[in-house]
């Protein structure tokens, strides 16, 4: 199939806005046939200086050489290609110059090639442009990253050191409360001093617990519910009573902390003081399950049941159980478990972020 004359393509391609270029590929080394205006207007050359030259006339020392390869392959090779290529102007002003070569044949096989371009220096400019944003972009973050991740560990350390504070300030209260109980005659005041120190007991262990922690924000229960099982066990006589806990390992937030620490206290001391009278032997568990609606805590002992324990008219535990679980949005179910009491706790929980 015999391809357009040259005359025809010079034609179809004088008035284009694109700039265009044909070579004469039966030529020595492939020189420019004809070149329109737009190619004129966008090399700086006039049409005597680039006729009868080959388009290498263009490249300069930025020219990437792996491109030139391709398309002297493709060349020669008579295929088609498409590339970007960095050429230059007559005015030594380099240019990024998108361009399409074609092949054309006639009747006697190969007879040009014509080249359609376009200068896409803008859009390299505007990468580099994007590039530098971007670069100062991911400069400022990770400089506010850095910023923001120092005063998170400042204010980390701070949390830490607060809780530790209070944990000592709340053993000394302890110590001091206890001190002055051994020195109390026995009866109501003694009794109410021990009580006090052993609930400012519970805190501080809550306390402890989000000193250790690494993020102070929040707890595991699992792990405070073993931490106060060892507290609460050192001073009691495994062969008669003992301590038990199954316990989930909840995630929760910090602020329950304290609240949890002085229920699970109240109610285990509570049925350790009330529920085994006398000599009687007696276990405490203690279990805590995730819910749908948060968790579901249950303190339940085997001893003598609510209705046989002693009255204790000075004693406030239930009261103070009951507030802290309103406190919490919960709510509690008090029944005789025949033998002991069992102690039903429903509390709605935030999963932490």
């Amino acid at each position: 199939m015999s391809g357009p004359p040259l005359a025809t393509l010079v034609d179809a391609f004088a008035s284009s806005p694109s700039p265009m270029v044909i070579t004469d590929a039966r030529a020595p080394d492939n020189p420019i046939a004809w070149a329109n205006v737009a190619f004129l207007n966008a090399t700086g050359y006039a049409a005597d200086e680039i006729v009868g030259r080959n388009c290498r006339m263009l490249q300069g020392p930025g020219t990437d050489r792996s491109t030139v390869q391709r398309i002297r392959a493709a060349v020669e090779a008579a295929e088609p290609i498409s590339v970007e290529l960095l050429n230059y102007r007559k005015d030594g002003t380099a240019f990024w110059n998108a361009m399409t070569i074609t092949p054309v044949r006639d009747a006697e096989g190969l007879a040009y090639f014509y080249a359609a371009q376009a200068d896409m220096t803008h859009v390299h400019q505007m990468e580099v442009s994007m590039r530098g944003t971007n670069d100062e972009l991911e400069r400022l973050v990770q400089a506010r990253t850095h910023d923001l991740t120092t005063a998170l560990e400042q204010k980390t350390a701070l949390l830490h050191e607060v809780d530790h504070r209070v944990k000592n300030n709340l053993q000394v209260i302890s110590s001091l409360m206890l001190l002055k109980a051994r020195r109390t005659p026995e009866g109501e005041a003694r009794d109410a001093l021990q009580s006090m120190a052993e609930r400012i007991g519970a805190l501080s262990t809550a306390h402890r617990m989000l000193y250790s922690e690494g993020d102070c924000t929040h707890f595991n229960l699992g792990d405070f519910a073993d931490e106060f099982l060892a507290d609460m066990n050192a001073g009691l006589d495994p062969e008669r009573r003992r301590v038990e806990a199954d316990v989930e390992p909840i995630a929760l937030t910090a602020a329950m902390a304290a609240p949890l620490a002085l229920l699970i206290h109240e109610l285990t001391a509570n049925a350790l003081r009330h529920a085994f009278p006398g000599e009687r032997e007696g276990r405490v568990s203690i279990t805590a399950r995730r819910t749908d609606a948060g968790m579901r805590m249950t303190i339940r002992d085997d001893g003598v049941g609510v209705a046989a324990a002693s009255p204790n008219p000075a004693g406030f535990g239930r009261n103070l159980v009951e507030m802290v679980v309103r406190q919490m949005r919960g709510t509690i179910a008090w029944t005789d478990a025949s033998p002991g009491t069992t102690v039903e706790i429903q509390i709605p929980i935030r999963q932490p972020a």
